[in-house]
């Protein structure tokens, strides 16, 4: 899961498993397997990271949790 923010400046968060396609338009745009788009602040650059980041940690075997992962204090090791 990759955390992005809308627009509008709402943080959600996503299944990076489920990214297609990644677009610039130049706002960037996320499309998943299932067709949803979601408009969101980040660079198509910045979002290729949050998503390498996250694959490396779980191939690591890492553990951590949903606050840890956006930034706040959580358990886990790596």
């Amino acid at each position: 899961m990759i955390e992005v923010t809308r627009l509008r400046g709402a943080k959600f968060v996503i299944n990076a498993d489920l990214i297609e396609t990644i677009e610039t338009t130049p706002d960037t745009v996320i499309t998943l397997v299932n067709g949803h788009r979601y408009v969101v602040e980040e660079s198509a650059e910045k979002i290729i990271e949050s998503v390498l980041n996250y694959k490396r940690r779980i191939r690591k075997g890492c553990t951590f949790t949903f606050k840890e992962e956006i930034g706040g204090s959580g358990s886990g090791s790596c």
